[in-house]
């Protein structure tokens, strides 16, 4: 399959710049090299230099192993916050589900950006509190998707069974309903880390996230824009990096 293998390439690309990107760069992405500002790719420096002699390779796979992570913690602290609020809401049914899922509807009717720069405008700038606020807007989705799973579940057999042994309401909903919930959920966050990488992203070049002199992908790109049309590659090659992720 054409489309499986460029999807798996890419995602090996992703893997090996973020286990060994560090190892991979051919210079401290830190060091300068002042008589080489703003140069294009040479043999000396395969993809230039940004407006400080930085060699660009090398900030790029330092700046890989942020972004993937902030993606992966971010939605797994959605996940785990999300199927709860779900399970518990899908399970009890009756005015506890109504209630839960129009405060529901009221966080899903604001877009996940926007609803994670207002969460970060409150909180403050920095990377721990951009995957706090990304994870806060995409709790409801997993959410609504652990509550659908939840109705159906608590209809099946072995939920009746271990209702008719006497169990409790915790051990069914964490023994006996969780685990059937984590498939759906683990594919919800796949497709949901990489918008989740593209979000952290957005906010390091709003000044959101990371914070210089760190080689975050995002943070590249922002400070790329005043040198724009002295060295494209300095805004396109940290940017295809993030497509790519």
């Amino acid at each position: 399959n054409p489309v499986g293998l460029i999807g798996t390439t890419a995602l090996m690309l992703v893997l090996v710049v973020v286990a060994f990107g560090p190892l991979l760069a051919p210079y401290d992405p830190q060091a300068f090299h002042v008589t080489r500002r703003l140069q294009g790719p040479s043999l000396e420096f395969w993809l230039g230099t940004d407006q400080f002699g930085r060699d660009l390779l090398s900030r790029i796979l330092h700046g890989g192993r942020p972004p993937v992570l902030f993606g992966l913690g971010a939605t797994a602290v959605a996940i785990l916050v999300g199927a709860f609020y779900g399970m518990i809401s899908g399970y009890f049914g009756g005015k506890l589900d109504a209630l839960l899922m129009r405060l529901l509807d009221v966080l899903l009717a604001i877009p996940a950006l926007l609803f994670t720069l207002l969460i970060v405008s409150v909180l403050g700038a920095g990377m721990l509190n951009a995957m706090l606020a990304v994870a806060i807007s995409f709790a409801p989705g997993f959410a609504r998707l652990a509550r659908a799973s939840a109705l159906s579940l608590r209809q099946s057999d072995f939920v009746a069974a271990a209702v008719a042994r006497g169990e409790g309401g915790g051990y069914i909903l964490f023994r006996e309903m969780l685990p059937n919930l984590v498939p759906p959920l683990i594919v919800e966050g796949s497709i949901r880390v990489s918008l989740a990488i593209m979000i952290g992203a957005t906010l390091s070049y709003l000044g959101l996230g990371a914070q210089a002199p760190a080689s975050d992908w995002g943070l590249l790109v922002a400070e790329a824009r005043d040198y724009l049309f002295r060295y494209t590659g300095l805004l396109v090659f940290p940017a295809l990096a993030i497509g790519i992720s």
